[in-house]
């Protein structure tokens, strides 16, 4: 039992405590990584800083869109998560949330998503949010992650998609150097989520989810990494001759060659570790991933300011 005095102190611990749960159910760590790719969308797409209200909107309204689509797949994952160590502390899984609050959660974050870029920002960014997440929410999730191999390829389409909506919501339309961010962060998915898939390859198949780690054997896997890495580097070369009149120069180039080689370069390491059946650490490959993907938003938006 607690006395009155202690109430309000245990009253604030569970509103905490809910307040995480609900916090985790949109994957703000995923959200960080999405948003690194938006803010250097829109500095392209207006040609330096765009003014901070819509910067502000945008940001906050692809927030929400990227929170609603990982509450969605949280909620309809909550059977296999609960079979996986690396989900099995989720809030659904622990019962933190109830499945329904979670669902009306996520149709909340889509409405207020939806709403705020439609409100501030442009209609055609208000709608590529909403595709996204439907995208995501009900393709992926329900269709692509069970039933084929080849998931993380049409998964690739909503990560990317903050791309599109950040140069929409500058200029209410699309252009070719969006369409060419949009393949660079596309194509990069793939040896980004396939490291991480080796790494927790037990799990996804004691889950019954057919990654292409737990289906096809290392090698493949090593090779397909390979191809996509290099697939991802040379787009991101061709952002400077489509963008050249957006700011794109020898900065951004010269960071592109640079950094497509380190990538490059650990790619292949993984390939051969596997080729020598020795540890094949592909956790350093994901973390590379992370890393060029941040330092080549940043270069766009160094090359666009100078």
């Amino acid at each position: 039992m607690t006395t009155l005095s202690e109430r309000p102190a245990v009253q604030a611990r569970r509103l905490s405590a809910t307040l995480r749960a609900y916090v985790a159910l949109t994957k703000p760590r995923i959200i960080e990584l999405l948003l690194v790719t938006t803010l250097p969308a829109m500095m392209l797409a207006s040609g330096g800083l765009p003014p901070w209200e819509l910067l502000l909107a945008t940001m906050a309204g692809g927030t929400l869109a990227a929170a609603a689509a990982n509450v969605f797949n949280c909620w309809y994952d909550r059977d296999i998560d609960r079979l996986m160590h690396r989900t099995e502390r989720r809030p659904l899984v622990t019962g933190e949330v109830a499945p329904r609050a979670a669902l009306v959660f996520g149709v909340v974050l889509t409405v207020l998503s939806v709403a705020l870029l439609y409100a501030t920002t442009t209609p055609l960014a208000a709608l590529l949010a909403a595709g996204a997440i439907f995208y995501y929410a009900v393709l992926y999730t329900m269709v692509f992650k069970r039933y084929t191999r080849r998931s993380t390829e049409f998964g690739g389409v909503p990560g990317a998609a903050p791309v599109l909506i950040g140069w929409a919501a500058v200029t209410g339309t699309l252009a070719w150097p969006a369409v060419v961010f949009f393949g660079v962060v596309f194509c990069w998915q793939m040896p980004h989520f396939w490291a991480l898939a080796m790494r927790f390859r037990a799990d996804y198949a004691r889950a019954d989810v057919p990654m292409l780690p737990v289906v096809a054997s290392p090698l493949s896997v090593g090779r397909q990494t390979v191809l996509w890495t290099w697939l991802t580097v040379a787009v991101s070369l061709l952002l400077w001759p489509v963008a050249d009149g957006f700011g794109i120069g020898w900065v951004y180039t010269g960071a592109a060659t640079a950094l497509g080689l380190w990538f490059i370069v650990e790619a292949h390491r993984l390939l051969r570790r596997i080729r020598a059946g020795a540890e094949t650490k592909p956790m350093q490959l994901f973390h590379i991933s992370i890393t060029y993907m941040t330092l080549l938003s940043i270069a766009i938006i160094v090359d666009v300011l100078v």
